[in-house]
Formats: structure tokens, sequence, C-alpha cells
């Protein structure tokens, strides 16, 4: 089976600085204090596949690299080190409302995001009333998002995402937010999507959704890559390290 993503001997790391200035006069009390940087590397030496078709789990403790590592499948980050190949229409959900103006309404924002994401005028009108309903937030269209709950601003960003054409969807912690009956309709989206042979990589907490929904899983800690392989396996290795722990 051709592979949809490709990461190979991939490695990211960042500089966290140790001294903040808060206040711009500080620059003026104590313009030679130095700033000085700790390195931390968020991934080291990844290498996995995925397959095309193949729903794919990203899990690990907080901290340990799965969000950065979903930023390099997007393009977001560039690795240090390493290589990434992605054959296929991407279509990223990465953060909450990431690529939203919260000075904009729902009805602009979607219109914007979708444009950007490829639609068409055409395409867009035709799916503009799907995007809505799927989201529940008909009533809520011509609102600022800025004064939407989290809840509302997952619901409107994913409806967008799965309207739009794609071959690889990213997921990052989808359902963290909102309430369970958005949950179950994202549920059945995932169950249409492994019909559709749609490449899916889902990183989340949730053990109990990389057993019902992923074909593999892979267990990142500290940056390092601990268990790749079917998800009651990788979960196994992950409770005995926290019992160790």
């Amino acid at each position: 089976m051709a592979a949809a993503i490709e990461v190979a001997g991939v490695s990211k790391s960042f500089q966290i600085p140790h001294e903040q200035r808060v206040y711009f006069k500080e620059y003026f009390i104590h313009p030679f204090r130095r700033t000085t940087y700790e390195r931390n590397d968020a991934l080291k030496d990844i290498t996995f596949t995925v397959d095309a078709g193949e729903f794919f789990g990203v899990f690990g403790p907080n901290g340990s690299g799965k969000s950065t590592l979903l930023r390099i499948l997007a393009g977001i980050y560039v690795p240090d080190q390493g290589r990434v190949r992605v054959n296929g229409l991407l279509s990223p959900f990465i953060e909450l409302g990431v690529g939203f103006d919260l000075e904009l309404n729902a009805r602009d924002n979607i219109r914007i995001n979708s444009t950007l994401a490829g639609l068409s005028k055409r395409q867009l009108d035709e799916k503009f009333d799907q995007i809505l309903e799927f989201s529940e937030l008909e009533r809520f269209v011509d609102q600022r998002l800025k004064n939407y709950s989290s809840g509302m601003l997952v619901r409107l960003a994913y409806s967008i995402a799965i309207q739009i054409p794609f071959d690889i969807l990213l997921l990052d912690e989808v359902l963290a937010v909102g309430d369970e009956s958005f949950q179950q309709k994202c549920f059945a989206t995932f169950d249409r999507f492994k019909e559709e042979g749609k490449t899916v990589v889902l990183v989340t907490h949730a053990l109990d959704l990389l057993s019902r929904f992923c074909d593999r899983v892979l267990l990142i800690e500290n940056g390092v890559v601990r268990a790749t392989g079917a998800p009651e396996d990788a979960i196994e290795v992950y409770r005995e390290e926290a019992l160790v722990g």
C-alpha cells in the first residue's frame, strides 16, 4: 500500500528564554541585561509512515511533542533535520480557531477560510449551508467570533475542515472541547472517512478513541517514539511506563 505520509529522521528544537521582560520600560532601566536561552528538543529522530486510507493515532503525555509533529506535517514548522513527504491533498485542523478573524462574524470567516482553502465561489455557495447545518450555528452566523464559546469555535472550524476536499486530514484534540452530541456527529464522520478511504491522523489523549477508530498508533514521549503498532499494544506500553513512573 502506498504511503500517504513519510517521516524520516525528523528532529525539531526550540530556544526557551529564561528572562522575560514584561514592560517596555525595563529595556530602558536594564538596557544591557542579557536574556539566556535553553534548548528544548521537542522531537528527536522521529521516523514512521502512514499508509493511504489509514486512520493513524498519535498520543502521549502533555509536552511530548505531539502538536509539534502535527505542525510539521502541516508545513507550519520546518524540521531542523530529517524529511517529511505528504502524498495527497491536506486539510489540517491543527488548533482551535487558527485562521479565524475573531472580529468578523461566522459568515465572513466561513467564506474567507473556504476560499483560502481553494474552494471556488460556486463550491462555497453549495457547501455554505452544509457547514452551518453541521456546526448547528445557524442562529449565530452573524455574530462575531470573539463572542463565541470555545465549543462553538471548534464546531465551526471542524465543520469547515470536513467540507473542504482532502485526501489527508490532520486533527489535534478535535473532541477535547464540545458537547457530547457534537462528538457523536464527529464519530459518524470518522466512520465515513474510513469508508471513503481517507487518511486521518488524530492526536488525542482519549485512549478509547484510539482503540475504536485507529488502525495503528504512535506513542511519543519526550520527543521520542516509544511504540508504533496496533492500538492495544501501544496503549499497554503507555500504561506500563505510567505505572513505572
